[in-house]
């Protein structure tokens, strides 16, 4: 029954592979261990009592949490595929007597040296199969790091820039532009950036969908709570008599419908208008929408 053993470690060694796959190459919805785990941290940090600190650490734990479960995974898999064949397939150091090293932990061992690629060579494989799949291990290993780095490198920025958007609608919210302010080329300039800096979130969170587990600091440079302020302003920039900040508005108001489909069909499922996604979007950050 050897072939069971190997075959589940190959199940779960390949689960991996294709998750870390569908979360950091190719976003989608089949990244589900890695989905499962950030959405889980996230409900569960939202029925603590201290919400605010509990949720601004869902994120990061989870990320955390993912790696790990990741890592474990494989090398759990990996044991699996070399305990069956220990210890006859394996040669061992001097001093170390191979019926005595031959249970699942020291399977695991081996599994850990090999993906650390540590490469201690106190007990290693002889057969030949074997002598090609203890270097496959490394690379996934070396794999799994760079994945680790990738996703953090990624995600964080994404997140930069969200609060930059968020901020950059507090001040404009805070210095209650006029209609005649608005009604100018420098409207109609701030109106398209604010556009343009909706759709690159909008792919943010396309791209790094666990960047919506992350928690905001405060009311400032949270994104769902000043949401609110970019619709008021494409309505009020909607009725200029400037042709340029009319299509601005027009613009602006297209990102944000975009925006509101997208955190929509990967989040929050209400299947409402853009007003009540952004409510909905509010409500599950803490925050209440709007200044």
């Amino acid at each position: 029954m050897s072939w069971f053993p190997n075959a589940v470690g190959a199940v779960l060694v390949l689960y991996v592979l294709r998750d870390v796959f569908h979360t950091l190459w190719h976003p989608t919805r089949h990244g589900g261990l890695s989905r499962l785990i950030m959405s889980s941290a996230w409900r569960v940090a939202g029925r603590m009592s201290a919400r605010r600190r509990a949720s601004g650490l869902a994120g990061p734990l989870a990320m955390v949490a993912v790696v790990a479960v990741w890592a474990v995974t494989v090398v759990v898999g990996w044991a699996l595929v070399y305990w069956p064949h220990m210890p006859g397939a394996f040669t061992y150091a001097e001093g170390l007597r191979p019926a005595e090293h031959a249970g699942f932990p020291d399977a695991l061992y081996v599994s850990l040296v090999h993906v650390s690629t540590l490469g201690l060579g106190d007990i290693s494989p002889t057969a030949g199969w074997l002598r090609v799949l203890a270097p496959l291990e490394s690379l996934v290993g070396f794999a799994l790091l760079t994945a680790t780095v990738s996703w953090t490198l990624g995600i964080f920025p994404a997140l930069a820039r969200r609060r930059a958007l968020a901020l950059r609608l507090s001040h404009l919210a805070r210095t209650h532009p006029s209609a005649e302010q608005v009604d100018t080329d420098a409207g109609a300039a701030v109106i398209d950036g604010l556009a343009a800096a909706v759709s690159v979130v909008t792919v943010d969170f396309m791209q790094y969908a666990e960047s919506y587990y992350f928690y905001d600091g405060d009311d400032r440079t949270s994104l769902a709570a000043r949401l609110p302020d970019a619709g008021n302003l494409a309505d009020q920039a909607s009725a200029a008599r400037h042709p340029d900040v009319r299509l601005a508005a027009a613009v602006l108001r297209a990102a944000l419908e975009d925006l509101a489909v997208t955190l929509d069909r990967r989040f929050l499922h209400t299947g409402g208008t853009a007003r009540q996604v952004f409510e909905a979007f509010a409500r599950d950050h803490g925050r209440h929408a709007g200044p």
